[in-house]
This record gives structure tokens, sequence and C-alpha cells, in this order.
């Protein structure tokens, strides 16, 4: 039986499966050592990918990934990020208009709402050629710059899959390291 939506954050199952099936790959770990038993039931569960899982699990999924999973650094979350897009854009052919960068993300930015039933980013300046991304996920500094990472490879497969070239991402300012929120700095040609 999937979880209910609950007045805490939460993320949709067909993000939250990528964390689980990562974890579950980990055979030879004793989850319940690393996690609270809470947790550890959704590896055991069927993930539906329309249904709403607590965000607070998603992001010690997301540090176990860091701590457990070789080869996952901030690079291999970024380019995480880059994939999943494309797989999204798969499933949600509505998201990329061909040829049309900033319609591709104001299409993300109206789309968020099915990925987080909170305001995990925003998108306060776009215009041809650059957009400035403002990211709070209002997770702990590990879990928060893993996740803006994450969301910075999804913005830049976006605009990639739109026909946007060139493309250069940076953070202007960092959650992580004290700034309200984390602000990503997006140009392409």
């Amino acid at each position: 039986m999937p979880p209910k939506r609950s007045l805490s954050r939460s993320v949709r199952g067909s993000f939250f499966v990528e964390y689980v099936r990562m974890l579950r790959r980990r055979k030879d770990l004793h989850w319940e050592r690393e996690l609270p038993p809470g947790d550890v039931r959704y590896l055991h569960e069927n993930i539906l990918g329309d249904s709403w899982y607590p965000m607070e699990t998603f992001e010690r999924f997301g540090v176990a990934i860091l701590s457990h999973v070789p080869g996952a650094t901030l690079e291999a979350v970024r380019m995480w990020g880059r994939f999943s897009a494309g797989e999204y854009a798969k499933a949600h052919p509505d998201l990329i208009a061909p040829g049309q960068p900033v319609e591709s993300l104001m299409r993300l930015k109206v789309l968020r709402s099915t990925l987080f039933d909170f305001p995990a980013f925003e998108i306060p300046m776009l215009v041809d050629g650059h957009a400035i991304v403002a990211m709070n996920y209002q997770m702990g500094k590990v879990a928060e710059e893993a996740a803006c990472y994450q969301t910075m490879g999804f913005c830049e497969s976006v605009l990639s899959l739109a026909g946007a070239k060139d493309i250069r991402a940076d953070f202007e300012e960092r959650s992580w390291l004290g700034a309200p929120k984390t602000r990503l700095n997006l140009e392409w040609s």
C-alpha cells in the first residue's frame, strides 16, 4: 500500500524509486544498521511512481548512497541528473519544446509540483540564453549539495534536449556554505 501524503515535504515515487534501486543493489550491506526502520521498509516495498514519499527518507537515502555506493561523487550525481532528465522527458514528452530552451525550462518550472510538493526550486529569471535557478531542498549540507548538483545536471539536460548549445552552469551561491538559497547560473547559445 502506498504511503499517505503527509503535511511534511514529499517527493514523487518516480524520483524516490531511483534511490531505492541504488540501495537495493548493495546486497552486501545491512541497511538496517545504517537507516531507521521506517526507511528500511521502503527497500522491501514496491515503490509507485505516482505516489508521494517522505523527503526526510529521500535525504537519508541520498546520504547513504554518497557514503556507501562506489563512484558516488558530486560529478556522478550531476551526470545522474542529466540521465534522469532524459528518462523523465521520455515519460513526460510535454517537457521538451524542441528548439525552445526557454519554453522547456518554463515547462520544467510548471512540472516541479509533480516532482516535489514544496517549492524545492524556482526559476526567478529566465530569458533567451540565460536563467537563474534558485534551490532550497531544506536538507542537511551533504544532501543539499548533492540535490543541487543533481538539479544542475537535470537542467543542463533539459536545455540540451531542447537544442541549446554551449551550455554553461555554475553555482553563484551555495546554501550548504551558508547562503539562504543556492543560485545556479545557466547560460547557453
